[in-house]
């Protein structure tokens, strides 16, 4: 029999807030979904916003882009200037079920995030129920980003969390995996409905 879940960890982007830089670029390229695809997988790709969420500068990330793609200097700099229009906003059912697991007193409740270091302070301010978790850990601030192992022993350690009682929800099965192989169970969430429904499998009381 498993141990009791006392810890939730949380990711945050596609799990509790709806992030696509599709947002943004869909009104850059008045809705042209070819022009938008071939932009973000070719030039403001997901491998190179990866490395500002592990710590690189957006001012490096920017200079190497610009390098690259000369001709769309003011498009990659929209990437993080224009940002927080990357966002839909908060995903409601989930907070919904954040703020009761946390009302419950039932359990710690963690977030661990692959974020830039320098957009923190602004998601902050854009989403206020970021502050409510019992700890949060960053991976632009770290210097280390999920699904590497050394993040998750980041959030181990600093919160005193046995793996095998902790649940870790998120939209991306490779941080799963990782997760699963330092024996911290995991739910990896598509949907709303699924997760409830992964819960009252966890045996979670709220």
């Amino acid at each position: 029999m498993s141990p009791k879940i006392n810890t939730i960890i949380f990711d945050l982007g596609g799990v509790l807030v709806d992030w696509k830089p599709e947002y943004l670029y869909l009104k850059v390229f008045n809705g042209d979904e070819e022009k938008v695809k071939w932009f973000l997988n070719t030039v403001c790709t997901p491998e190179w916003n990866a490395e500002q969420d592990a710590g690189r500068t957006i001012e490096e990330a920017n200079a190497i882009k610009i390098a690259e793609f000369p001709q769309y200097e003011k498009l990659i700099r929209l990437f993080y200037s224009d940002w927080p229009q990357m966002f839909s906003g908060p995903i409601l059912e989930n907070v919904e079920l954040f703020k009761k697991l946390k009302a419950s007193g039932n359990y710690k409740i963690y977030a661990l995030t692959n974020w830039s270091a320098e957009k923190w302070d602004k998601a902050l301010e854009l989403f206020p129920f970021f502050n409510d978790f019992d700890g949060v850990v960053v991976s632009g601030q770290e210097k280390t980003r999920k699904p590497f192992p050394e993040i998750y022993k980041i959030i181990l350690n600093r919160y005193n969390i046995t793996p095998e009682k902790a649940l870790f929800i998120d939209d991306n099965l490779d941080n799963i995996i990782a997760a699963n192989n330092l024996k911290i169970q995991g739910i990896h969430f598509k949907n709303g409905k699924q997760l409830k429904k992964e819960l009252q499998f966890a045996q979670l009381k709220y």
